[in-house]
């Protein structure tokens, strides 16, 4: 009965995702149009494709830390669950589609446009706040919204530790945010 329930419980957070828009907009049309301009060789496709995803997820990384998160926390423990509730499922197919999308096109266009070299300074600055990124948003914000994520469809939530998580994460968001303000700084650098 107990897996029954779970299940029952997954089902309608995943249910959540089936909004079409969502999907065509946050899984299919990012992904879509990196390989498009992969498929084109087109260069001014692929600047394209990077500065868009890019601009969605520094946007929405500076909004959950320096919007979200406030409202956040004036909020009571139970209000803030269920607006965790809402969003979790959503961000958790975002965010990783915006930042895989926006440091894939980044590197192929760095290669074609042939600056991918360790002896430029600014190309070693960009490796390594994209590692930060990386290791920050598959290593620490990915793993939390699975366990908020597990957390929602337990016959027994935690609320506290979903608020807890929850709250780690729209303040990590906002640090995320200005790594991506410092890389934007550093690809203008690179550029001109």
């Amino acid at each position: 009965m107990e897996i029954r329930e779970q299940r029952s419980r997954a089902f309608s957070v995943i249910v959540q995702l089936g909004n079409p828009v969502f999907i065509i907009s946050a899984i299919v049309l990012p992904n879509a149009a990196l390989a498009v301009a992969m498929a084109l060789g087109s260069l001014m496709l692929l600047n394209y494709v990077h500065i868009m995803t890019g601009a969605l997820w520094t946007g929405i990384d500076l909004f959950m830390g320096i919007a979200v998160g406030p409202v956040l926390g004036a909020m009571e423990p139970r209000q803030r669950a269920e607006v965790f509730k809402r969003l979790i499922p959503k961000i958790t197919f975002l965010m990783p589609m915006l930042s895989s999308v926006t440091i894939i096109s980044g590197v192929l266009l760095a290669q074609r446009l042939g600056t991918l070299s360790l002896d430029n300074l600014w190309i070693m600055a960009a490796l390594i706040i994209t590692a930060i990124l990386i290791i920050q948003g598959f290593g620490v914000l990915l793993p939390n919204e699975i366990r908020i994520f597990k957390q929602l469809i337990s016959p027994t939530p935690d609320v506290d530790r979903i608020v807890k998580l929850g709250m780690q994460n729209a303040r990590l968001a906002g640090i995320q945010g200005l790594f991506q303000l410092a890389i934007i700084f550093v690809m203008a650098n690179l550029r001109f």
